[in-house]
């Protein structure tokens, strides 16, 4: 497919789901499933199913695509946090207590008429699934298994409390392993992902090993995971977002396309983050010769 072709599909997926019913409204209090917490252009979202190790649900995954819709027009966002509740898990992936009807065998995945009418529970759980295109930090508090990795692969950043594993089970219970993989190849070495996806149950990734292999980019104590998510996101927040989310997509264009595909689209990336506002504060703080001090890590 050429690049015209792309744009095509890309311009159909996305007024397809622009045209799904969303309200852009208050969120304090309004979901289920999760906590949303907003401050400082930041957003917190919180996977909030302790008892059951925040799995996801059919509900869940209704909150979170009108959530991800409902934040591309929010302007007083800039960065959004995800994490889980409690110290056990950061999400399980699906809840088993729900309807399973892959294992059917008079019907297709997941009820459909045929399995090519499947749709994959990642297409509504991932911001970048849902064209939110601003900056998700990941704050894994515990375990990441199996569907967390919907989650996970389309952060554009993840940190780790100190306890916290990743793992897929999938092959222990008869199943392959096919989406989640696919997503976490953009965050770890291919020999990685093939050794956590066909051990199963049998191995877990420690926090430690996560860091080593570059899943994750830091890991804290547990107490200051939320702190060091928090500060992150401020950091990043106070930067213009213009120029923020042009240099996101940058480097996902580059990820997704391939380096020459990516610098093809490039310079189209680069007109539109332009924002001469944003430049012409950044020439004058520049000019006053003030600078953050930054943090070593």
């Amino acid at each position: 497919m050429n690049y015209s072709g792309l744009l095509g599909v890309l311009r159909f997926e996305y007024h397809r789901k622009r045209s799904l019913p969303y309200k852009l409204e208050s969120f304090m209090n309004k979901y289920k499933t999760l906590i949303y917490e907003e401050s400082d252009s930041v957003a917190w979202v919180t996977i909030n199913r302790p008892d059951a190790h925040n799995s996801f649900t059919s509900e869940m995954q209704e909150e979170f695509r009108s959530l991800w819709l409902s934040l591309r027009s929010n302007d007083e966002v800039n960065v959004i946090v995800l994490t889980g509740s409690g110290e056990k898990a950061f999400c399980v992936g699906i809840d088993r207590n729900e309807p399973f009807t892959a294992i059917d065998q008079e019907k297709g995945l997941y009820g459909t008429s045929n399995n090519f009418m499947y749709d994959d529970p990642g297409d509504w759980l991932g911001p970048k699934s849902n064209d939110l295109w601003k900056p998700v930090i990941g704050a894994v508090n515990g375990m990441a298994c199996g569907g967390a990795f919907y989650f996970l692969g389309e952060c554009d950043i993840l940190i780790a409390a100190e306890h916290a594993t990743f793992f897929d089970p999938h092959v222990s219970y008869g199943m392959p392993a096919i989406y989640e993989p696919m997503s976490m190849l953009n965050k770890m070495p291919f020999g990685e992902v093939m050794r956590m996806s066909l051990t199963g149950n049998s191995e877990r990734i420690s926090a430690e090993t996560a860091l080593r292999i570059g899943l994750v980019t830091e890991v804290v104590p547990s107490s200051d995971l939320r702190s060091k998510a928090n500060e992150l996101a401020l950091s990043i927040a106070a930067s213009p977002p213009s120029a923020v989310q042009g240099t996101l997509r940058a480097i996902w264009a580059a990820q997704d396309l391939g380096r020459l595909g990516g610098r093809s689209i490039a310079s189209s990336l680069l007109s539109t983050a332009m924002d001469g506002e944003a430049l012409q504060e950044g020439e004058e703080n520049f000019s006053t010769g003030e600078r953050t001090e930054p943090r070593l890590r």
